[in-house]
């Protein structure tokens, strides 16, 4: 029983894949790869600034400057 619901499973699945996913464009793809790198790079960024700040301030804090 559990193997032809296996099967039903696959079927659906394989199913849904051809027939109900719509795939993005070239050009779709190409603008979502661009936000996702310069989002990245913003990120990065803040990060590296508040972890230069934080570095400060224990140095002002501890007095290692």
């Amino acid at each position: 029983m559990k193997k032809f619901k296996l099967f039903a499973d696959i079927q659906e699945s394989y199913n849904e894949l051809v027939h109900k996913v719509t795939w993005p464009t070239k050009s779709e793809l190409a603008n979502s790869t661009v936000v996702v790198m310069v989002a990245s790079i913003i990120l990065s960024v803040l990060i590296w600034l508040v972890d230069l700040g934080i570095d400060q301030a224990m140095h002002l804090v501890y007095g290692l400057a």
